[in-house]
């Protein structure tokens, strides 16, 4: 069903052949132009009360990517950034996390709204126009000192746009902290070049990261392993984690390069502790050990994602919509200084 709304408004236009193309080529640049200017218009508000606030040299900032429809099997995941968000401020817990950074200190976080997403697609946008206009979204706030984008997606997809716009913006590659149930790096899976699948393809091709790390993988094909090797991959599967547990709770990234973007698949934890995912892989890592390993990490963490988290199928009472905010509130912490 999803599948079908987001596609209707491409396939309707197309279908209009007695229609101009440039009145329509017009009006999806109105269209991308408002949604870019009100990105622009809150990330300058909230990087101006920041700055006006004083003592923040880094802030996170909430930037949500609904996107779903580069998934390989469901497509929930365009519904998280909302859930993501009522279950940070929910009100079951407090507002500090485990390091003591205050989260209702807009120096320690802001929130700049979604890109969206359906309406965008809805007026015919392409992936191709759709990735540039994520960038675009990212780099906006980036340009507010000292504002450093927290994206809430999403399927994996948007990794790539995310983290091309952050190595563009600081000028040089990268290191990624990418921790996952897969390597997500098939060359075009499916024929998608954009697939949830391929993202880390796209994102080594173009050279914006120097070292990747992938953690907690359990569910990789030759075809990933061959592309790790091509790549250069530090690939950490979950069958050695007990032997790599030392290396990556302790974790130094950055060095030489413009500073450390860390991407977070829900589906790297264990179901047992995230069951709200569309691909369920037993095996996986806990959340204490997701913790260990962000806390103790010594990097400059200039951006960060949490991604896959699919809220059609997370518990009743909301138990995966926590732990990706837990996740997005110790990442918050990770990045403001």
């Amino acid at each position: 069903m999803m599948i079908k709304a987001g596609r209707r408004g491409i396939h309707y236009l197309h279908t209009l052949n007695n229609v101009p193309k440039n009145l329509i080529e017009k009006g999806q640049s109105r269209v991308v132009e408002a949604s870019l200017t009100l990105i622009r218009e809150r990330a300058k508000l909230k990087g101006e009360l920041v700055r006006a606030l004083g003592g923040a040299k880094a802030s996170s900032s909430l930037l949500g990517v609904p996107l779903g429809h580069n998934s390989s099997f469901l497509q929930g995941p365009a519904f998280a950034p909302p859930r993501i968000r009522e279950a940070i401020w929910c009100g079951s817990t407090n507002a500090t996390t485990e390091e003591g950074k205050e989260l209702d200190d807009p120096r320690v976080l802001t929130d700049v709204g979604d890109v969206p997403v359906q309406e965008l697609r809805d007026c015919g946008i392409d992936d191709d126009r759709l990735m540039n206009i994520i960038s675009e979204s990212v780099k906006l706030v980036m340009e507010e000192d000292p504002l450093r984008p927290l994206v809430l997606g999403g399927d994996h997809s948007i990794s790539y746009p995310v983290v091309r716009a952050v190595s563009e913006k600081l000028g040089g590659p990268v290191d990624v902290l990418h921790l996952d149930a897969h390597p997500d790096i098939y060359g075009c899976f499916e024929g998608n070049k954009y697939s949830h699948a391929s993202s880390f393809a796209r994102i080594m091709e173009g050279g914006y990261a120097r070292r990747l790390l992938q953690v907690g993988i359990r569910s990789i094909t030759s075809e990933g392993r061959e592309q790790g090797k091509r790549f250069g991959v530090e690939q950490y599967e979950m069958r050695t984690f007990s032997k790599d547990r030392h290396f990556l709770e302790n974790l130094k990234l950055g060095e030489g390069v413009e500073g450390v973007y860390i991407s977070i698949d829900v589906d790297c934890l264990d179901p047992a502790f995230a069951p709200g995912v569309s691909h369920i892989e037993p095996g996986g890592l806990s959340f204490r050990d997701v913790l260990n390993i962000l806390h103790n990490l010594q990097a400059d963490v200039v951006a960060a994602d949490v991604v896959e988290f699919n809220p059609q199928r997370d518990t009743v009472d909301g138990m995966t919509a926590m732990v990706a905010a837990k996740l997005v509130r110790e990442l918050t912490a990770k990045i403001s200084k």
